[in-house]
Protein backbone atom coordinates (compact mmCIF):
# COMPACT_ATOMS: atom_id res chain seq x y z
CA UNK A 1 0.00 0.00 0.00
CA UNK A 2 1.44 3.37 -1.03
CA UNK A 3 1.92 5.94 1.68
CA UNK A 4 0.59 9.34 0.61
CA UNK A 5 2.77 12.23 1.66
CA UNK A 6 0.86 15.19 3.03
CA UNK A 7 2.25 18.72 3.01
CA UNK A 8 0.90 20.68 5.98
CA UNK A 9 1.06 24.37 5.19
CA UNK A 10 -0.47 27.70 6.17
CA UNK A 11 -2.43 29.80 3.68
CA UNK A 12 0.50 32.22 3.55
CA UNK A 13 2.95 29.39 2.87
CA UNK A 14 0.69 27.99 0.15
CA UNK A 15 0.60 31.35 -1.61
CA UNK A 16 4.40 31.63 -1.37
CA UNK A 17 4.75 28.20 -3.01
CA UNK A 18 2.34 29.17 -5.80
CA UNK A 19 4.26 32.41 -6.38
CA UNK A 20 7.60 30.57 -6.43
CA UNK A 21 6.23 28.02 -8.91
CA UNK A 22 5.01 30.74 -11.27
CA UNK A 23 8.35 32.57 -11.02
CA UNK A 24 10.30 29.39 -11.76
CA UNK A 25 8.14 28.54 -14.78
CA UNK A 26 7.61 32.02 -16.26
CA UNK A 27 10.85 33.81 -15.36
CA UNK A 28 13.68 31.48 -14.35
CA UNK A 29 13.01 28.72 -16.92
CA UNK A 30 13.11 31.13 -19.92
CA UNK A 31 16.24 32.84 -18.53
CA UNK A 32 18.03 29.49 -18.31
CA UNK A 33 16.90 28.55 -21.82
CA UNK A 34 18.47 31.77 -23.12
CA UNK A 35 21.72 31.02 -21.23
CA UNK A 36 21.85 27.55 -22.78
CA UNK A 37 21.28 28.97 -26.26
CA UNK A 38 23.93 31.65 -25.78
CA UNK A 39 26.42 29.07 -24.46
CA UNK A 40 25.80 26.77 -27.45
CA UNK A 41 26.71 29.62 -29.79
CA UNK A 42 30.16 29.76 -28.18
CA UNK A 43 31.08 26.53 -29.95
CA UNK A 44 32.25 23.16 -28.60
CA UNK A 45 29.94 22.33 -25.66
CA UNK A 46 32.10 19.48 -24.31
CA UNK A 47 34.42 21.93 -22.54
CA UNK A 48 32.05 24.88 -22.29
CA UNK A 49 31.63 25.90 -18.63
CA UNK A 50 28.75 28.30 -19.35
CA UNK A 51 26.78 25.56 -21.11
CA UNK A 52 27.32 22.97 -18.35
CA UNK A 53 26.54 25.53 -15.64
CA UNK A 54 23.31 26.53 -17.38
CA UNK A 55 22.33 22.86 -17.80
CA UNK A 56 22.97 22.30 -14.06
CA UNK A 57 20.80 25.33 -13.25
CA UNK A 58 18.11 23.96 -15.55
CA UNK A 59 18.14 20.58 -13.80
CA UNK A 60 17.92 22.14 -10.34
CA UNK A 61 15.10 24.46 -11.42
CA UNK A 62 13.11 21.61 -12.98
CA UNK A 63 13.57 19.46 -9.84
CA UNK A 64 12.29 22.32 -7.67
CA UNK A 65 9.30 22.81 -9.99
CA UNK A 66 8.40 19.12 -9.61
CA UNK A 67 8.87 19.31 -5.82
CA UNK A 68 6.58 22.35 -5.56
CA UNK A 69 3.95 20.70 -7.79
CA UNK A 70 3.97 17.63 -5.51
CA UNK A 71 3.68 19.81 -2.39
CA UNK A 72 0.78 21.76 -3.90
CA UNK A 73 -0.99 18.55 -4.94
CA UNK A 74 -0.70 17.16 -1.40
CA UNK A 75 -1.23 20.42 0.49
CA UNK A 76 -3.42 20.44 3.58
CA UNK A 77 -4.10 23.94 4.90
CA UNK A 78 -3.57 24.41 8.63
CA UNK A 79 -5.57 27.22 10.18
CA UNK A 80 -4.42 29.35 13.06
CA UNK A 81 -5.86 28.01 16.30
CA UNK A 82 -6.19 30.11 19.43
CA UNK A 83 -6.33 28.69 22.95
CA UNK A 84 -6.48 25.04 23.91
CA UNK A 85 -3.36 23.12 23.04
CA UNK A 86 -0.47 23.75 20.68
CA UNK A 87 -0.77 22.05 17.31
CA UNK A 88 -0.17 22.79 13.64
CA UNK A 89 -1.33 26.33 12.93
CA UNK A 90 -0.89 27.51 16.53
CA UNK A 91 0.98 30.68 17.40
CA UNK A 92 2.25 30.56 20.95
CA UNK A 93 4.62 32.19 23.41
CA UNK A 94 7.05 30.55 25.79
CA UNK A 95 9.43 31.77 28.45
CA UNK A 96 12.95 30.40 28.77
CA UNK A 97 15.67 31.83 30.97
CA UNK A 98 13.52 34.89 31.65
CA UNK A 99 13.18 35.61 27.92
CA UNK A 100 9.81 35.52 26.14
CA UNK A 101 9.81 33.91 22.68
CA UNK A 102 6.99 33.61 20.15
CA UNK A 103 6.62 30.73 17.70
CA UNK A 104 4.28 29.60 14.97
CA UNK A 105 3.83 25.83 14.49
CA UNK A 106 4.02 25.05 10.78
CA UNK A 107 4.59 22.04 8.54
CA UNK A 108 8.19 21.05 7.86
CA UNK A 109 8.26 22.55 4.35
CA UNK A 110 7.45 25.99 5.74
CA UNK A 111 9.73 25.96 8.79
CA UNK A 112 12.07 28.92 9.27
CA UNK A 113 13.38 29.06 12.85
CA UNK A 114 14.93 32.51 12.27
CA UNK A 115 11.39 33.83 11.70
CA UNK A 116 9.94 31.88 14.63
CA UNK A 117 8.30 29.30 12.36
CA UNK A 118 9.02 25.85 13.77
CA UNK A 119 8.02 22.49 12.37
CA UNK A 120 5.85 20.06 14.29
CA UNK A 121 8.42 17.33 13.50
CA UNK A 122 11.49 19.26 14.69
CA UNK A 123 12.74 18.41 18.18
CA UNK A 124 11.64 21.82 19.50
CA UNK A 125 8.26 21.76 17.75
CA UNK A 126 7.50 18.16 18.66
CA UNK A 127 8.16 19.00 22.33
CA UNK A 128 5.41 21.66 22.26
CA UNK A 129 2.71 19.71 20.39
CA UNK A 130 -0.25 19.07 22.68
CA UNK A 131 0.97 21.41 25.42
CA UNK A 132 -1.24 24.03 27.11
CA UNK A 133 -0.63 27.37 28.82
CA UNK A 134 1.31 26.79 32.02
CA UNK A 135 2.91 23.52 30.84
CA UNK A 136 6.64 23.20 31.31
CA UNK A 137 8.69 21.59 28.55
CA UNK A 138 12.28 20.38 28.57
CA UNK A 139 14.00 20.19 25.18
CA UNK A 140 17.33 18.49 24.53
CA UNK A 141 19.65 20.84 22.66
CA UNK A 142 23.33 20.41 21.74
CA UNK A 143 24.42 22.35 24.84
CA UNK A 144 22.18 20.35 27.22
CA UNK A 145 18.54 20.74 28.22
CA UNK A 146 16.52 23.96 27.84
CA UNK A 147 13.46 24.49 29.96
CA UNK A 148 10.45 26.33 28.54
CA UNK A 149 7.09 27.37 29.99
CA UNK A 150 4.13 27.91 27.66
CA UNK A 151 2.77 31.38 28.48
CA UNK A 152 0.17 31.96 25.75
CA UNK A 153 -1.52 30.30 22.80
CA UNK A 154 -2.95 32.83 20.37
Amino acid sequence: MAHEIVTYITREGLQQLKDELQNRIKVIRPQITIKIGDAKELGDISENFEYHDAKDQQGLNEMRIVDIQHMLASAVIVESKAGGTINLGSTFSVKTGGVEKRYEMVGENEANPMQGKISNVSPLGAAFVGKSVGDKVDVNVPSGVMGYEVTAIE
